[in-house]
């Protein structure tokens, strides 16, 4: 395309725009709906586009004192020119693909050039008006060193536009907040009288757009001129509505929306957030760990979280760091705030599961129990003072600020449903009660694709049965130990094998880490004496023989039903009479798939599945067929990854636990992380956190690694995702590539999933 093709008429006095393919590409921002809607024959003010490579050139022209460009320009102008013959008056806009503070804003009252040299001489209006609009844009520096960059500089473009009669007057075409379709008030000014004509462009620009926009217009005697019009942001609730509203009226297809619903938008649906952070600053940041935004007293302790919950009262639960004796605490509270800890952390997992908002790592935070003070900066505050959090930025505000509350109504089921109809892998989700799986059922889960045993003996009470097998001295102890779990589990396992109602539910083995279950102070340590009935320096010595020095690489998953098979043992027992209990109530065959985790050896794999199989053989539940019984592995480590092939033949199922499979790749442990992670990113070492979003260049080739020598070994072999990345729209677009079957997350981010892999799907 010539130079002097990149000065052309998007809306000419006369006629219509004819333009080429090129030139179409060129369109952008404003442009683009000036011509899509002058196309469609509504009245229009004349408009031509200049690009800044065109504009340069004219310039070096002057130079050459050559006017071949100019002659162009001069009859690009005239294309501003009515029937009456007469030069308007002249206005130059930007048209910026993305509106940006910075851009010069619409220059108007510029006089016609009354000569040639006039249309392209800085020192006069129209051309200053021009250069000015472009140098708005920024110059060749940074962003644009590369030759893409340039090129898409060269491609910016301006806009010359006859001058409009009448009123201008602006509004948006659909409500930011409701999704309705407008006029509808634009940042808060009221809405102008407007005629009814103004119905027909809104549809019209509706239609072209599938945005929300905000319009200007002339309006003169009754009439309407269209002037511009550019994108505006608008509640998740309003694209929602607004796009289920366009099928309805079949402006789109189901396809259509289900591909232009941004899923990253979609927790806003679910959880409150704060109205309005105008006239506030943040008191410190950390990471939003688990979306939604909470406002209420703090509090240092689960005690005092629950006694607050049950007085009415909001509370935020402010701590160094989480752990399992602060399950109860953590659901009383309304929201999370912790010093310590990332994305995957205990509390980040926990607080996806319940539903919590949670700001985690906030490296200005310290919390003194014994002072029952805390400290943000240079702050300090104590219990009855009131903290606001936002999970899904991590900003922390002093005092309290209003929040808007979800509103979840049928568009969202609507817009699922359409996606459902596109998306071939399942979604499933981790959970280990049954409150948590009726709230993921109610999302759309098709099963649990992650129990973790270890979450099932949170609460109090079963928190010391499983310290007195964790802490037992010998096999005989510690099997009067695991007898006293045997009913906890199974009662777990029987509820919910039932509310899951016939789908598949993978429970995964014994594995946990020593360090989160063991007393952590000397109050801890002494109730836990007190609870097992030791001295208080007994309990000291056994705790400090299996300390670890990084449990995380310890005593865990497989190795910890190797070494103790009796765990393994009680383990199935449970699940097997969990499974028969919901066989019975449901009157129907219950799919159960056990999962040994942290494997890395096809060995450890083999010890394990012939002892499974051997319980389950002898309880009889496969010949009554009151079980559909599956034995599959959980992928941590990157040997296991690489010896995929030996291992696939051994199993059913493989599911690969991107959260430790990324720490063990990286050498990098996920609570510490933060730390130097920020600083990273700030530098560019790493474009994202790896324990957010999969690291397709390292985890996510050990992962495809492994799925291309399982299926080499095992054809039938079902392939899972069930880490923190299967909830991360950037992460799933990636899986979705890799011919897995499902994927498994937190409830809360279920939708989120559905609709991110139908759009991958098409």
């Amino acid at each position: 395309m010539s130079l002097a093709q990149e000065m052309f008429a998007i809306a000419p006095a006369e006629g219509k725009a004819n333009l080429t393919a090129a030139q179409l590409k060129l369109l952008a921002g404003k442009a683009r709906w000036i011509f899509r809607v002058g196309e469609a024959g509504f009245p229009t003010v004349p408009t031509i586009a200049i690009t800044r490579a065109a504009w340069e050139a004219l310039q070096s022209e002057r130079t050459r004192l050559d006017t071949r460009l100019r002659t162009h320009w001069i009859a690009c102008l005239f294309k501003l020119v009515g029937k009456d013959g007469k030069a308007p008056m002249l206005a130059v806009r930007t048209s910026a693909a993305n509106h940006n503070s910075g851009l010069q804003p619409a220059r108007t009252g510029i006089a016609a050039p009354t000569a040639p040299e006039d249309s392209v001489d800085p020192t006069r209006p129209l051309a200053k008006a021009i250069k000015q609009a472009f140098e708005s844009y920024g110059f060749s520096q940074g962003g644009w060193a590369n030759f893409r960059g340039e090129d898409d500089r060269a491609r910016q473009i301006v806009l010359i536009q006859a001058a409009a009669e009448g009123e201008l007057e602006q509004f948006l075409t659909r409500n930011a907040a409701t999704g309705a379709l407008g006029p509808a008030p634009l940042n808060g000014a009221p809405l102008p009288r407007l005629p009814e004509s103004i119905g027909s462009l809104i549809s019209l620009l509706d239609a072209k757009a599938g945005r929300h926009m905000a319009c200007l217009v002339a309006i003169q005697k009754g009439k309407v001129q269209f002037l511009s019009a550019r994108p505006v942001q608008a509640s998740a609730a309003a694209e929602l509505e607004a796009a289920v509203d366009r099928v309805q009226n079949k402006i789109w297809s189901p396809h259509n929306a289900v591909s232009r619903v941004d899923p990253n938008r979609l927790p806003q649906l679910l959880h409150p957030r704060i109205k309005s952070t105008e006239d506030v600053t943040p008191i410190a940041t950390g990471l939003g760990v688990s979306p939604g935004a909470a406002s209420g007293i703090i509090t240092f302790s689960a005690e005092d979280a629950a006694r607050l919950r049950a007085r009415g009262k909001h509370c935020i639960l402010v701590v160094n760091e989480t752990g399992p004796a602060d399950i109860e605490g953590m659901k009383a509270a309304t929201g999370i705030l912790t010093a310590r800890g990332g994305m995957t952390s205990h509390a980040g997992v926990i607080a996806r599961i319940t539903g919590k908002p949670c700001v985690a790592g906030v490296r200005t935070l310290s919390v003194d129990t014994n002072e029952m003070i805390c400290r943000i900066g240079s702050r300090e505050l104590r219990p009855g003072d009131r903290l606001t959090i936002d999970g899904s930025d991590g900003s922390v505000y002093l005092g309290t600020l209003p929040l808007a509350q979800p509103h979840i109504g049928g568009n969202i089921g609507t817009l699922l449903g359409w996606s459902d109809a596109s998306r071939s892998i399942a979604v499933r989700t981790n959970v280990e009660t049954v409150e948590s799986a009726a709230t993921a059922l109610s999302f759309g889960a098709e099963g649990i694709g992650l129990a973790r045993s270890e979450h099932m003996f949170f609460s109090p009470e079963r928190l010391v049965a499983l310290r007195r097998m964790i802490l037992s001295e010998d096999e005989e102890a510690r099997s009067l130990a695991v007898n006293g779990l045997v009913d906890f589990q199974t009662g777990d396992y029987s509820a919910l094998f039932s509310v899951m109602g016939g789908l598949p539910v993978t429970v995964r083995l014994f594995d946990p880490p020593l360090h989160e279950f063991l007393p952590r102070n000397d109050e801890e340590i002494e109730e836990t004496a007190a609870s097992l009935g030791v001295a208080v320096r007994a309990l000291r010595l056994r705790l400090e023989r299996i300390a670890e020095v990084n449990p995380m690489l310890g005593h865990r998953g497989v190795r910890l039903a190797i070494t103790y098979p009796e765990i393994l043992q009680m383990q199935m027992q449970a699940v097997i009479a969990g499974a028969r209990e919901a066989s019975e109530r449901l009157n129907k065959p219950i799919p159960v798939e056990v999962m040994v985790p942290f494997v890395s050896t096809a060995s450890e794999v083999a010890w394990v599945r012939e002892r499974t199989m051997a319980i389950v053989a002898n309880s009889g539940l496969l010949k009554s067929e009151k079980v559909k019984f599956s034995f599959g592995t959980m992928i941590e480590l990157p040997r296991a990854c690489l010896r995929a092939g030996d291992i696939a033949g051994m199993v059913d199922f493989i599911s690969f636990g991107t959260n430790d499979l990324t720490q063990t790749t990286f050498g990098i442990s996920r609570d510490d992380a933060p730390t130097f992670l920020t600083v990273y990113q700030r530098k560019g070492i790493y474009e994202r956190d790896p324990f957010v979003t999969i690291d397709e260049k390292g985890v996510g080739e050990m992962i495809s690694i492994a799925i291309q020598r399982g299926r080499a070994a095992n054809s039938r072999l079902k392939i899972g995702i069930c880490g923190e990345h299967a909830g991360d729209p950037v992460s799933l677009k990636f899986f979705s590539g890799l011919g897995v079957d499902y994927v498994s997350c937190a409830p809360y981010r279920v939708p989120v999933a559905r609709l991110t892999l139908a759009q991958a799907a098409t």
